[in-house]
């Protein structure tokens, strides 16, 4: 069982993005009481930087949606003042969204995280970006934990995101990221591990990105994947994270240790998921037609 986040609530929405500036709440608590039905467990709040009107619109936000909904919520802005304004009103445990390794970032958000009491998620990026290999993410990590547990936070309150980049840009960082997570459990057994499940599939076209989406989830469960943000609309992904399609995730899981299936033997949807694992692995080079070489 995977933890989703729900990633629809968000100011880049054609849909949602006018509501929130508007602060109409019909769209949103339509799209909340949605998230929740299909099974999603944290409903992410995305406000983006939000530097004007931040802290209004994250205290609204967060009452407008806890007031229909009986759903943690991931608090999501580069602005402290917003992402506290959030804390002070949430109900429960809220997720922060996220505090990375940058000393600024560190310096604002971890005594939040301390303060209220609540989830956060360490982004691994730092001083210098990315971190460009599985070794960098595990070094990233301990400093974020180390940091975080020096402030009195708790390692199980800690979900580590080792950033996810797409597949059509670079192999080598998709597998690192899959390297890392098969680390993170001998690193901090207590920590938690979250990824934005859809970066995988940025610039791959849109009736395409979902393949890619689900094959990685999946790759990403063989090494005890906690979390993932994810399309709440996408009821195949959702079923999977919920432990669904053991067939496919067998199929999935045994290609990683080097298995070559027979093309001709599968069904056509064992075929889709073995073109996509192949190309998640580095095997086969991406172009937007893989699935029909």
């Amino acid at each position: 069982m995977v933890i989703c986040v729900g990633e629809n609530i968000n100011i880049m929405s054609k849909t949602i993005g006018p509501a929130i500036k508007e602060r109409r709440a019909e769209p949103i608590l339509e799209m909340a009481k949605y998230e929740e039905k299909v099974g999603i467990d944290y409903l992410d709040m995305n406000i983006g930087p939000s530097r004007k009107t931040g802290e209004e619109v994250m205290d609204w936000l967060v009452k407008t949606v806890q007031g229909v909904v009986n759903k943690p919520l991931a608090l999501d802005t580069t602005n402290p003042a917003a992402m506290e304004a959030g804390l002070k009103v949430h109900k429960g445990k809220a997720l922060i969204n996220s505090v990375s390794l940058q000393p600024e970032r560190l310096e604002k958000g971890l005594p939040m995280v301390k303060t209220y009491n609540a989830h956060v998620i360490g982004l691994l990026w730092g001083k210098e970006g990315m971190p460009r290999d599985a070794n960098e993410r595990a070094a990233m990590a301990v400093d974020f934990i180390y940091q975080a547990n020096s402030m009195g936070i708790p390692t199980e309150d800690i979900w580590i995101d080792p950033i996810v980049s797409p597949v059509c840009v670079e192999i080598n960082q998709v597998l690192s990221c899959l390297e890392f997570m098969a680390m993170l459990k001998e690193i901090a057994p207590e920590a938690k591990s979250i990824v934005g499940l859809s970066n995988i599939s940025n610039g791959a076209p849109t009736h395409l990105r979902h393949f890619l989406n689900r094959a990685y989830l999946i790759m990403l469960m063989k090494y005890g994947i906690y979390s993932a943000i994810v399309d709440a609309y996408d009821e195949e992904l959702l079923a999977i994270a919920k432990g669904g399609m053991p067939e496919i995730v067998s199929l999935v899981h045994r290609m990683m240790d080097g298995e070559e299936p027979d093309l001709k033997s599968l069904s056509p949807k064992e075929v889709e998921y073995a073109k996509t694992t192949k190309v998640l692995l580095g095997k086969s080079l991406y172009s937007h037609s893989w699935l029909e070489l």
